[in-house]
């Protein structure tokens, strides 16, 4: 049985590293749904400009990306780091 793995992208629009790291996500995404032990994943975008808190927290470090609520990377996403993260989580 596989678990749903929830991941979220905090940035703000016109950041063109939080642009970059959205498809990197999304390719990752991809390639690991495509495995026959593929867990359920979900991506949720947030934005700082839209929460103060998440501003004052996350602000410097844009983009961020969260695995079920844990930062995983921020400012620059390695792929084979998170295919390898969500993978084990699975």
């Amino acid at each position: 049985m596989t678990r749903d793995i929830r991941l979220t992208l905090i940035g703000k629009p016109g950041c063109h590293l939080c642009d970059d790291a959205r498809d990197l996500v999304q390719a990752v995404i991809a390639e690991v749904s495509a495995s026959d032990a593929a867990p359920s994943m979900s991506l949720a975008e947030l934005s700082i400009l839209d929460d103060e808190a998440l501003a004052e927290r996350y602000g410097e470090e844009i983009p961020v990306l969260l695995i079920d609520g844990e930062m995983h990377a921020y400012w620059r996403v390695d792929p084979v780091r998170l295919k390898t993260a969500l993978l084990a989580q699975g």
